[in-house]
């Protein structure tokens, strides 16, 4: 059992959070000589020419690069991180698919208790460190009493944890009927373990499985889809005042009816309870999967879906760090409070609406099989050495992967690609996440010349060695709010609050080319084996998880593979050829080593 925070926890102290700076707008000059010099290995050369020209006219004094930067450093004046909000509408918010599958995402959490309310609600959470410096705990904020509100061509976000009148309720939905539930009793002390118990029997109690429409469902819609149906929905105020209750509850409870499974398939059944909730005639009516959290439960599992996963997972571990043990209450309980059934009045609309959703639901599961058959997911541990090995030859060991993949990469396909890593930008107020592209001129070079038997040994470990410094360089610059892909993102969308027509530079078909991706990676920091992952986001790229362990480094490679995709470019190769580039490039080490 999770116990309920009266406000959300965080350690955004007034000295921490006025310690945190905001997030800087880069240089204009510095992001496009940095654009340009990120596309020279990736595009042709006449497509460089022509960008090089698309860049001097947008870089020209009084022009419009100077005026949509003017408007973004205006902006950044005023706000306390002028990327977050973009980011977010951009890749999340704007998305008009469905979040179900396409967005959610799921995860088994450890168990966690607090010892004592003020524990819960004294800001106990310990600030974080990169290099030294304060991270923005801000976002632990936004995990609980969210929800996502959908609306016409794009979403928004609320967050009511903060509130003056903060909610001290969540939502349990069971058989798709939904009930408020107060978990503090009236002199503000938390509900014991046998109180919730106690409400939530009650609710199974006033929720028999009957022919109620399964509200819920039309959360799973394509969200122009969803808008219009609730848009009609809280013209009637009972719908609203429900739809109100369900988005500023702390979290979501969904008590899900059993499924018949057997007991090699209940691990694979979990996943899909989590992430779809297994369609219309099972569980996928008994969620909001708008919600920021939501804690599913039946006979045999209890498993938890987040929207902030990262926060969250880090959250629960500084939990368990604090060494919390659950007590009962030795005190007379208080009198509780009937759970409060939440009503909805249905026209035939929006009955109409709910088939439709239902039928939708069917469709997904046939693209979700469709999809399923086609991820091919490839896994090894790598033993030979790892970040031991590495940092006694003074090399990073995340630089040294990445130029192992761009070295995989261009001997399966014989060119550079444009490669994407996260890095985080909590240094800064709201920040999020920076893309350091592992692409660049100085790893072009390094793996153009390592299979050249024309070329000397030390000329080849001289040249990683350039790449990996541009690397760590550049990742510097991106962790520090210097990453160009934020701020050309800032840029293309200050142009529609200048009213300017969108500039040629972010049409053109370099521009296409840098930033979809055709590798897409992430390191796990890990001290075990254990491996999450995630699958692409779209079909023909690469997503690549990688964690270096000081004596090994585990590696899972995923991607989206039709029928027809040719053998000799699966995940598998990309693998097996990561582990060859590995090798080789240790084998390069050690020759230089016995000059």
């Amino acid at each position: 059992m999770y116990s309920l925070p009266e406000k959300m926890v965080h350690s955004s102290s007034p000295i921490i959070t006025n310690i945190v700076p905001s997030l800087p707008v880069p240089p204009l000059k510095q992001t496009c000589e940095l654009y340009l010099s990120f596309l020279e290995p990736i595009v042709e050369a006449e497509e460089l020419k022509q960008t090089e020209i698309l860049v001097e006219e947008f870089l020209k004094a009084g022009g419009v690069g100077e005026r949509l930067q003017r408007g973004l450093e205006r902006k950044a004046s005023n706000t306390e991180n002028w990327l977050t909000d973009d980011y977010v509408k951009f890749e999340y918010l704007d998305r008009r698919k469905p979040v179900v599958v396409y967005s959610n995402h799921g995860m088994v959490l450890p168990h966690m208790n607090f010892r004592n309310k003020q524990e819960q609600i004294s800001d106990t959470l310990p600030v974080e460190y990169m290099g030294g410096k304060p991270l923005c705990m801000k976002q632990y904020e936004r995990v609980l009493s969210s929800c996502r509100i959908p609306g016409p061509k794009t979403d928004t976000l609320v967050f009511h944890a903060k509130t003056s009148n903060a909610p001290k309720h969540i939502s349990v939905v069971h058989n798709c009927q939904f009930f408020v539930l107060d978990v503090y009793n009236s002199d503000g002390t938390l509900l014991t373990v046998d109180q919730l118990y106690v409400q939530l029997e009650r609710i199974c109690k006033a929720s028999p499985q009957t022919t109620t429409e399964p509200v819920g469902i039309l959360t799973t819609q394509n969200r122009d889809v969803w808008s219009r149906t609730y848009s009609s929905l809280i013209q009637d105020e009972t719908n609203k005042e429900s739809l109100s209750a369900i988005e500023r509850s702390i979290f979501t409870v969904c008590l899900d009816r059993a499924n018949r499974q057997e007991p090699d398939k209940m691990r694979h059944s979990a996943i899909l309870q989590i992430l779809h909730g297994g369609g219309s005639q099972c569980n996928s009516g008994n969620r909001w999967f708008d919600k920021g959290l939501q804690l599913m439960v039946n006979l045999v599992l209890h498993q938890i879906r987040v929207c902030f996963v990262s926060c969250l997972i880090s959250f629960l571990s500084c939990g368990n760090r604090m060494k919390p043990k659950m007590t009962q209450s030795h005190t007379e309980p208080l009198p509780l409070p009937l759970p409060q059934k939440l009503h909805f009045k249905i026209t035939p609309e929006i009955k109409k609406d709910i088939e439709d959703a239902k039928q939708d639901m069917l469709i997904n599961f046939s693209l979700l099989h469709r999809m399923a058959r086609d991820l091919n997911l490839r896994v090894t541990v790598f033993e030979h050495f790892g970040k031991n090995y590495l940092k006694a030859h003074k090399i990073s060991p995340d630089a040294f992967v990445q130029m192992a993949l761009q070295l995989a990469y261009y001997r399966m396909y014989q060119q550079c690609c444009s490669t994407f890593e996260p890095a985080s930008l909590r240094m800064f107020k709201l920040g999020r996440v920076a893309g350091i592209h592992s692409n660049s001129k100085a790893s072009a070079a390094f793996v153009k010349a390592f299979d050249d038997p024309n070329i000397k040994n030390s000329v080849k470990v001289d040249l990683l060695d350039k790449a990996v410094k541009a690397h760590k360089w550049y990742t510097h610059m991106a962790i520090n709010g210097q990453a160009i892909e934020g701020h050309l993102l800032g840029l293309r969308m200050q142009t529609g609050e200048e009213n300017i027509s969108m500039p040629e530079l972010f049409t053109d078909s370099s521009f296409t080319k840098a930033f979809n991706y055709q590798i897409s990676t992430s390191q796990v920091i890990s001290k075990s084996s254990s491996l999450p992952c995630v699958g692409p986001e779209t079909p023909d790229i690469y997503d690549v998880c990688y964690s270096v362990l000081s004596d090994r480094i585990s590696l899972i490679v995923s991607r989206f593979e039709p029928p027809n995709t040719c053998k000799e470019k699966n995940a598998e190769c990309l693998i097996e050829a990561m582990v060859d580039a590995l090798l080789d490039m240790r084998t390069m080490l050690e020759l230089q080593e016995a000059v």
